[in-house]
């Protein structure tokens, strides 16, 4: 069974900054694409960014010069955020994309407050 767990999340302050690690365990195909995800209160899940294993990286908007993702190998990915906003509050989700299934972790909790 193919399992994601996420660590790293936690309270910070506003213009701080935290670093998400994500671990894959299982059988599959070392082509994937993983990335992270994040669902706020009362709202939907949303893309936050992706990377393929060849190392193409996409990034929502909102985080664009603040957040980076990286991979170590096809089972290993961080999100390196920095200059963090209240909006940024969140659960954050680490994603394996495959071919035909999605296998997603269980969240770790953001929250940036005074």
């Amino acid at each position: 069974q193919v399992q994601l767990v996420e660590s790293g999340g936690g309270l910070v302050q506003p213009g701080g900054s935290l670093r998400l690690s994500c671990a894959a365990s299982g059988s599959f195909v070392n082509s994937n694409i993983m990335g992270w995800y994040r669902q706020a209160p009362g709202k939907q899940r949303e893309l936050v960014a992706t990377i393929t294993a060849g190392g193409t990286t996409n990034y929502a908007d909102s985080v664009k010069g603040r957040f980076t993702i990286s991979r170590a190998n096809a089972k290993n990915v961080y999100l390196q955020m920095n200059s963090l906003k209240p909006e940024d509050t969140a659960v954050y989700y680490c994603n394996l994309r495959l071919t035909f299934s999605n296998y997603w972790g269980q969240g770790t909790q953001v929250t940036v407050s005074s």
